[in-house]
């Protein structure tokens, strides 16, 4: 049987780096070798490709320790369509000029790689690969585009409010007097597009208000501001095809004050994870039915995790945000609620691909030319 040829691409220009060396090599640890040849091709923070040596990225204990930055010579980079390939030809890209890539797979969360760049370049390579198209990405990433849609779609979400950096910079403490006047403490300051909660801050008081914005501003051009709700954080898992699926319920159960970018990787101890989530069953299928629309409503494909909110208190749901390529080490929520819905690590990976590749031929039987026919 002919392997499948599939590039990992992973690190990227984004602080959630080193999470997505992480879910990489995890990924490139499952892959069946019998049924695929796997190319690992790493982006370092200054958007320079590399080809890794294998042996060095996973030799490391820790992978989210792991340096691309200076380990080999960059290699240029280009979209090529026609020999599906990705880069130049000089001397460490030999092995790949002579060959092409049947899927990339691309482990990139945040910027510049979850938000629609990296699938726009694919898409222009005409190249298969794992995920959400362009358009799905782009409104998965960005979290005040994206709950317009979903509150359009009738899916609940938490009130909030967007401030660009331009208007923030011109009258700060304007806009601060406006922010509280509409929200009560605590609130959230969150930037638009990056995922890991980086840059988030729970904002306790007016004293520290403008130090959290400014310290969220420092990720995005855009913040979002969102009312607090004391609620359990529950998250589904979506499987993109025809049509798509939904998996069980989960529940994040953080140790610190919220789901921080520290409690999700820096501190081993700062959150466990309930699988299955005690709910309902009525619940239950209520999550996954507004996980469904909210896949659709963006326009995603491939995969998706759904994050929601459950009020303690009135018991309302509220529909939080959609990852659009979430943590995948083996320990990460959305292969894990997968797993516990009967769909191994290394069989999600094969679905992935298939849809990846099924989702291609779709899209390559359509035509980019118009000839009108004479009657």
């Amino acid at each position: 049987m002919k392997k499948i040829k599939i590039a990992i691409l992973f690190g990227g220009k984004s602080g959630e780096h080193e999470v997505s060396i992480a879910s990489a090599l995890s990924i490139y640890r499952a892959f069946n070798r019998k049924k695929y040849e796997l190319t690992l091709i790493g982006i370092d923070k200054q958007g320079r490709w590399f080809l890794p040596e294998e042996k060095a990225c996973l030799g490391s204990a820790d992978p989210m320790s792991v340096k691309l930055d200076g380990r080999r010579e960059p290699i240029s980079l280009v979209a090529f369509e026609n020999e599906k390939q990705l880069f130049s030809l000089n001397p460490l890209a030999k092995k790949l000029a002579a060959s092409h890539f049947d899927v990339i797979f691309p482990v990139l969360h945040g910027s510049y790689g979850e938000d629609g760049t990296i699938q726009g370049l694919l898409e222009l390579a005409n190249i298969a690969y794992v995920g959400c198209g362009v358009l799905g990405s782009v409104l998965g990433m960005n979290k005040a585009t994206s709950r317009r849609l979903f509150a359009a779609s009738g899916i609940p979400v938490v009130d909030s409010y967007v401030i660009s950096y331009p208007e923030f910079e011109d009258n700060a403490r304007a806009f601060l007097d406006h922010v509280h006047e509409r929200f009560s403490f605590p609130y959230f300051v969150k930037p638009v597009s990056t995922g890991s909660s980086l840059g988030v801050s729970k904002v306790k008081n007016a004293r520290h208000a403008l130090k959290l914005f400014q310290n969220a501003f420092l990720y995005d051009t855009q913040v979002l501001v969102e009312q607090a709700v004391n609620a359990r954080e529950l998250e589904c898992s979506v499987l993109g095809g025809n049509p798509p699926r939904a998996s069980i319920v989960g529940e994040i159960i953080p140790n610190h004050e919220f789901y921080s970018y520290e409690a999700k990787y820096l501190d081993k101890k700062g959150a466990s994870l309930s699988i299955p989530a005690r709910l309902s069953a009525s619940l239950v299928k209520k999550i996954q039915m507004y996980a469904l629309e909210a896949f659709s409503a963006i326009g995603c494909s491939g995969l998706a995790r759904v994050d929601f909110f459950l009020d303690r208190e009135t018991q309302a749901l509220f529909l939080n945000e959609v990852n659009t390529m979430p943590g995948f080490t083996e320990i990460s929520m959305y292969p894990k609620l997968w797993e516990a819905s009967g769909l191994s690590y290394s069989k999600l990976l094969d679905t992935l691909v298939e849809l990846a590749i099924k989702r291609h031929q779709e899209k390559n039987r359509l035509k980019t030319s118009y000839h009108c026919s004479k009657n």
